[in-house]
């Protein structure tokens, strides 16, 4: 909604002040300036990035159009997940195997199908549990293993965005190769006897590519470029969720207290307080060993 909000005011704010200035649709329509600027603009895109660029390129945009987000409801899958594979783990790595192997099959994960919606992040979870059955490995190693990785897969994924952001710094320049093109023809009109009405109306044509291609730069691409930076950084702050819980898990620390010291790296408008992390492990059959140890404690005073 918010997107389309967006849009309403940039189109509305535009066009709605150029056409009470007295300017009309027909004016500034010129379908051969799109083909120009658009194309020269998607023909540099596909010259100056690989397949697997542009295929995330399409990816993220139809999740920016799709307005998928990591709300709270997300992050209440997530952090459910990690805490019944912990506690899965806390019977032998091994046990992790029947889930981890088939994630799409498994009982457990088909309880959180928006973590199974997301392929990048479910891969990061089973990858890094397969890591730790492999062998042991201790929390210091296994945060430096995690680091590079993150740092690898944030860089793959800001490019697309980068290569977006390129395209839209080049749009005006796109614009201008238009409009140079508009007034090459019509000066040829002028060497063909046209008359000045005629040679005015080319000349403006020809300024509408210095519009449409500042417009498309400042009031679309640029835009776009940024939610996808955001998206992004929503994924990534995700991923370092996964990353503390398991440094943190493998450290030593209970599964509660692993659970929480990701809940921390969330971002601020879908993190959970901890009394609501606990009300979700209770909703769902867990307690943690803090609430354990005080009922032992409250029933040896009792007796």
């Amino acid at each position: 909604m918010q997107q389309l909000l967006g849009i309403a005011i940039v189109l509305g704010a535009v066009f709605g002040g150029f056409s009470l200035m007295g300017g009309t649709f027909s004016a500034i329509f010129h379908p051969v300036e799109l083909l120009i600027i658009g194309g020269a603009a998607f023909g540099a895109l596909v010259l100056g990035n690989q397949r697997h660029v542009l295929a995330e390129m399409t990816h993220q945009l139809k999740k920016v159009a799709a307005r998928k987000k990591h709300d709270s409801e997300f992050q209440r899958q997530l952090l459910l997940l990690m805490y019944e594979l912990l506690q899965t783990a806390a019977g032998g790595l091994k046990a992790l195997d029947a889930h981890v192997e088939a994630p799409a099959e498994s009982p457990l994960f088909q309880r959180y199908p928006r973590i199974l919606d997301e392929p990048k992040l479910l891969a990061f979870i089973v990858d890094n549990f397969r890591l730790m059955a492999m062998g042991k490995i201790n929390a210091h190693e296994l945060e430096g293993v995690l680091e590079q990785e993150l740092e690898a897969i944030h860089e793959e994924l800001t490019q697309p965005a980068k290569s977006l952001q390129k395209i839209a710094e080049a749009m005006p320049g796109f614009g201008i190769l238009a409009a140079v093109l508009g007034i090459v023809m019509a000066m040829f009109s002028v060497s063909a006897g046209a008359d000045s009405g005629e040679i005015a109306e080319k000349v403006g044509a020809a300024m509408v590519g210095t519009f449409i291609g500042i417009f498309f730069c400042y009031g679309i691409l640029e835009p776009l470029a940024n939610m996808m930076k955001q998206l992004v950084n929503s994924e990534a702050s995700t991923m370092e969720t996964v990353k503390v819980v398991l440094c943190t898990h493998v450290a030593g620390k209970p599964a509660l207290l692993a659970i929480d010291a990701g809940r921390r790296l969330i971002q601020l408008n879908t993190k959970p307080s901890f009394a609501q992390l606990e009300q979700w492990i209770n909703a769902m059959g867990g307690e943690d060993e803090s609430q354990n140890k005080r009922r032992r404690g409250s029933d040896r005073m009792a007796g």
